[in-house]
């Protein structure tokens, strides 16, 4: 049989994360405190994913998703129900400019591999019965490199970071391979630690490693877990600074690992973020193969409701294709919506404006 490629990304694509109604807040609320039962919460995120894909249909996008309903944080759900993980609640959360997050993480307790239960299967398997073929159900994950964070890996476990990354890899070609077969077509791989790596702020002293050492390594880990991807199924990695109701974590150009993650990970495509003065200018984007992965420019903001004016988005697209041609370029917001439960701070209306808009924008510059 034929396998049909998706042409993934797309030109107007966004990042994942939806921001989460009300009615789900409250019922999950509600399910923290007894009052109602995990079938009656699921229930209720179904009825809310459903909506959600009709209206990213309505509004012009060719991938959906499911806004993330079923999760907390935008990476924590899936890790702490990977084998050799578990989540707990530390002493401190995460730093972001002006805010310390909710206080969760997860911390490697054993040997690690793939859970052929993991819940992130059958929430993919009833989310494409949703989509039911209307658009392509995209998947988002957390890259393998976030399992690289200082405070993860435990030692005694894992003496050597190489037997860790070994195992890590094996556990997410796993599931890669569960998704595939659970009819997921189009996966992002969301990469923080990657972006860290550009950050001259943070330190990275774990496994005594130096940074060149550590962006060597997490291209390894990322081209090894798709060493043996099926030729049909669509990766890209999206890159983050951080996105916690509003504020960030980090600064700094992608120049320090653009020659190096940019010229050699064999995705489909990167999503990047460029809102702001934060991710430096385009230059980067040099080290991007011709022909070779799409580049999605994250320069609609998810942070704020405010609508960018199209000329100006316009602008900035043929700035960047100075440096990859235009029809190597894709558009997107520079994050999600929502990588956390908690929400940016802006409106569901704006949120769908936003995506309304980078669809619109998108057909005038490519002309599709």
């Amino acid at each position: 049989m034929t396998k049909t490629l998706i042409k993934a990304p797309f030109k107007a694509d966004h990042v994942g994360s939806l921001l989460r109604p009300d009615n789900l807040h409250k019922a999950r609320k509600e399910f923290k405190e007894g009052t109602i039962s995990p079938e009656q919460l699921r229930e209720i995120e179904t009825a809310e994913i459903k909506r959600i894909v009709d209206k990213q249909i309505e509004v012009g996008l060719s991938a959906v998703t499911d806004g993330e309903f079923r999760r907390t944080w935008w990476h924590l759900d899936f890790l702490e129900h990977l084998n050799g993980f578990e989540g707990y609640v530390p002493d401190q959360g995460y730093q972001f400019e002006g805010v310390e997050t909710e206080k969760y993480n997860v911390r490697n307790t054993g040997k690690i591999s793939f859970n052929p239960d993991h819940p992130f299967i059958k929430d993919f398997i009833e989310f494409n019965e949703i989509v039911d073929g209307r658009a392509v159900a995209k998947q988002t994950i957390p890259s393998p490199n976030q399992l690289f964070n200082a405070g993860i890996r435990d030692e005694s476990v894992y003496p050597d970071i190489e037997e860790y990354a070994k195992d890590i890899i094996k556990a997410y070609q796993d599931a890669l391979r569960a998704f595939y077969d659970a009819g997921v077509r189009y996966l992002q791989l969301d990469d923080v630690y990657i972006a860290g790596l550009s950050a001259p702020e943070i330190p990275f002293n774990d496994s005594n490693y130096d940074r060149e050492q550590l962006i060597d390594l997490a291209l390894r880990v990322v081209n090894g877990v798709l060493e043996n991807k099926p030729e049909d199924l669509a990766v890209t990695t999206h890159l983050c600074r951080g996105n916690y109701q509003s504020t960030w974590a980090f600064e700094g150009s992608y120049a320090h690992i653009a020659p190096t993650l940019f010229a050699k990970e064999k995705v489909n495509g990167f999503f990047l973020e460029y809102d702001d003065e934060r991710s430096g200018d385009f230059k980067p984007l040099e080290h991007i193969p011709k022909g070779g992965p799409q580049v999605v420019i994250g320069v609609v903001t998810s942070k704020s409701g405010e609508l960018e004016e199209k000329e100006a988005i316009k602008a900035r697209l043929k700035e960047a294709s100075q440096h990859v041609p235009l029809e190597q370029l894709a558009l997107s917001p520079q994050c999600g919506f929502a990588s956390t439960h908690h929400g940016n701070k802006l409106t569901e209306e704006e949120q769908w404006e936003k995506l309304r808009f980078i669809v619109e924008t998108a057909q005038d510059v490519w002309e599709y």
